[in-house]
C-alpha cells in the first residue's frame, strides 16, 4: 500500500455512508511507513528510546494504523471501543428479546419470513440485522472521534474482478433496488460494514472491518463463502474485500476482533 504522502483536510462525503473529522495535517513519508510496517511484522515498534510491545490485534495485523493514529495507545483505544460497540449491540438485542439469555440454536434457525426472491429469512438473519444497526451507529460515533481520515460505513461497491475495476454505488441507487424486493440486481456487489481510508481515495482501504454476530453465540464467526453460481465463486467475503479494496481485513465480533 502506498502511503508515501497523506494530507488530511476537510472531507466532503455522503453523511449517511462516509465520515471524517480531520483535525490538522498528517504527513507520512515512505521511510516512516516502511518502519512502522516492519516493526508490526516483528511484533514491536521501535523508537529511539526502547521497543514497545504491540498489544492490540489492529496494531499487529495492520501496523500502518500506527502511522495514521500516531501511537499504540490510540490504536488500542480504537480497537477497544469498536469491540464494545459489538458487545453492546449483542447485549441490547438479546436482552430485549430473550431476557437474560442468548437465543438457542433452534430459535436461530427458525424461518420467519421470505424475501422478494422467495428465499427464507431466519431469526438469526433478523437478529443480525438489528445488531448491525446498533453496532454501526456506535462505530460511526467512535470513528468520528478517533479516526483522523475518511471512513465509509456500509458503502456498497460493484466489483468487476476480471478487470479489477471497483465502483461505488450511490445510496439512492441501492435503495431503489432494495425497494423492488428482489435483490438479484445486487449480484456482483460487496458491502463491507466499515472501510478505513488513509486519504481521499475512497476506493482504497487501509483496513476493512465486518461485524459478525454468530447465532447461537457458540458458533464460530466466519466469512460468507461464495458458491459456484455466485459472481465470485471460490472466494469468501474477506478474500473478496481484500482483493477489491486492498488493506487488511478483519472480523469484528462481541468476543473481539479476529
Amino acid at each position: 500500500m502506498l502511503l508515501a504522502s497523506m494530507l488530511l483536510g476537510a472531507c466532503a462525503t455522503h453523511p449517511a455512508r462516509t465520515g471524517a473529522l480531520p483535525r490538522g495535517d498528517l504527513r507520512l513519508d515512505t521511510e516512516s511507513v516502511a518502519r512502522v510496517r516492519h516493526a508490526g511484522l516483528l511484533g514491536t515498534t521501535t523508537t529511539s528510546a526502547a521497543p514497545l510491545t504491540v498489544a492490540s490485534t489492529l496494531a499487529r495485523v495492520a501496523p500502518v494504523l500506527l502511522a495514521v493514529l500516531g501511537n499504540h495507545g490510540r490504536v488500542d483505544e480504537l480497537e477497544e471501543r469498536l469491540e464494545e460497540c459489538a458487545r453492546q449491540a449483542e447485549y441490547q438485542v438479546n436482552s430485549s428479546l430473550f431476557g437474560n439469555r442468548a437465543p438457542t440454536r433452534e430459535e436461530c434457525g427458525e424461518e420467519l419470513e421470505v424475501d422478494g426472491c422467495g428465499e427464507p429469512i431466519t431469526r438469526a438473519m433478523l437478529l443480525g440485522r438489528q445488531k448491525h444497526v446498533i453496532a454501526l451507529a456506535c462505530a460511526r460515533e467512535v470513528l468520528s472521534q478517533l479516526w483522523p481520515a475518511p471512513f465509509s460505513i456500509e458503502q456498497r461497491y460493484r466489483y468487476y474482478r476480471a478487470s479489477r475495476l471497483l465502483e461505488a454505488i450511490s445510496p439512492e441507487k441501492e435503495l431503489q433496488i432494495i425497494k423492488r424486493g428482489c435483490t438479484d440486481e445486487l449480484k456482483g456487489t460487496i458491502k463491507p460494514d466499515i472501510v478505513l481510508h488513509a486519504d481521499y481515495n475512497l476506493l482504497q482501504a487501509v483496513l476493512v472491518l465486518d461485524f459478525k454476530f454468530p447465532c447461537p453465540p457458540s458458533n464460530r464467526p466466519r466469512w460468507t463463502e461464495y458458491g459456484a453460481t455466485s459472481a465470485f465463486p471460490g472466494m469468501n467475503q474477506g478474500q473478496l474485500y481484500k482483493d477489491a479494496l486492498g488493506g487488511e481485513v478483519l472480523l469484528l465480533t462481541p468476543r473481539g476482533i479476529r
